[in-house]
């Protein structure tokens, strides 16, 4: 594997990669990064942690009016009784903006068996448990979306949708929007793309994505996809089966999202994939390298997706906590990708990174 400065001749150098999140004392994970029509960066994030699973995850943007050199102070937009987790952004042709996120209940088995814990960190967990019943905590876990029309001050009440993933739906050509994800909670492991013909505001269930022969759906994971200049869909897959375990695979539909072909695998180690089409109809693959050196990595494609570059290293001095990429393409023709990272042995925080970068012209 070429390391980031072996590879980086080939492509303009690269600026020192910067910190954008603003409360370090906080653990900060999978971010997704837009921009809007307007010009404005927005970031979404789990932020208010203290570790990678807990009860205090809560959904925080936070924005930059000049390409990314500087950020404003976090802004809250949920935060339930229970851990709110990825965090999906979208804005809809519309202007609307939408923002993704499933709960989780995986910290009580950690809390249960709690032993030998700092005192003050078992009172903060207990003291969370004891603001809702049992029930009340059940009935919060779930995918859900929240929906905003004056550009992220104020938000819907969450509502349920069918599926999750990281980096949320996709806005298509004709109008629709399209989300590629996994049933949750759902013990199919069922995965799929569910559709809006409302601007997010509904969701039904569109199409399921098959299997591998051999795999198991419950093994597929994080999906994400992009509508490409030939008209084709592509969607990336976290892969967890034994073939191509933890590589990437990738699915293809030809009539809009009704039908999927078989997935293949990429020949591409990494966790989740995030997807961009660029002005000129090239794609850009994003995703986290957790084998040494650790670091993010991002890949091009020339034809549609029907094959990919090798790496663009875009950091290689990580942890093996980290990742969770996405880019966005400025004016310039700039790329700004955007991360999560532990930050270990100093603190266990985690930040969010941003990494400015250049392609090549074609």
């Amino acid at each position: 594997m070429l390391t980031r400065r072996q590879f980086l001749p080939a492509f303009a150098a690269l600026p020192p990669l910067t910190v954008i999140s603003q409360q370090p004392g906080h653990y900060h994970a999978w971010p997704t990064l837009i921009r809007r029509r307007s010009g404005e960066l927005v970031v979404a994030c789990s932020g208010g942690r203290e570790s990678h699973i807990d009860p205090f995850g809560r959904l925080e943007i936070t924005r930059s009016f000049d390409d990314g050199l500087t950020w404003s102070w976090p802004q809250v937009v949920l935060d339930t009784p229970i851990d709110d987790r990825d965090t999906g952004l979208l804005e809809t042709p519309s202007g609307a903006l939408l923002l993704t996120t499933f709960t989780s209940l995986a910290y009580e088995p950690i809390l249960a068996a709690a032993k030998n814990w700092e005192p003050a960190r078992l009172a903060r967990w207990q003291a969370v448990q004891r603001a809702t019943t049992p029930a009340q905590r059940q009935g919060l876990v779930g995918a859900w979306m929240l929906r905003s029309t004056d550009g992220g001050h104020t938000w819907s009440a969450p509502y349920r949708v069918p599926v999750t993933s990281p980096h949320g739906p996709i806005a298509l050509a004709d109008g629709r929007l399209l989300y590629p994800g996994k049933r949750y909670p759902s013990e199919s492991g069922e995965i799929g793309v569910c559709v809006s013909n409302d601007d997010g505001q509904t969701w039904s269930w569109l199409s399921t994505i098959p299997n591998r022969p051999g795999d198991k759906a419950q093994d597929y994971h994080e999906l994400h996809g992009v509508e490409t200049a030939d008209g084709r869909l592509v969607v990336h897959i976290r892969n967890h089966n034994p073939a191509n375990n933890r590589e990437i695979l990738q699915t293809e539909s030809t009539d809009g999202g009704k039908s999927w072909s078989i997935p293949r695998p990429l020949d591409v180690w990494g966790l989740p994939s995030h997807l961009l089409r660029l002005r000129d109809g090239r794609l850009v693959m994003s995703y986290s390298y957790r084998r040494k050196p650790m670091g993010n990595h991002a890949r091009l494609s020339t034809d549609h997706g029907r094959t990919w570059s090798a790496p663009i290293i875009l950091s290689d001095d990580g942890t093996s906590d980290l990742g969770y990429p996405s880019t966005v393409e400025l004016p310039s023709g700039q790329l700004l990708t955007v991360w999560y990272e532990a930050q270990p042995p100093a603190t266990p925080m985690s930040v969010l990174r941003l990494a400015r970068w250049n392609l090549a012209r074609p």
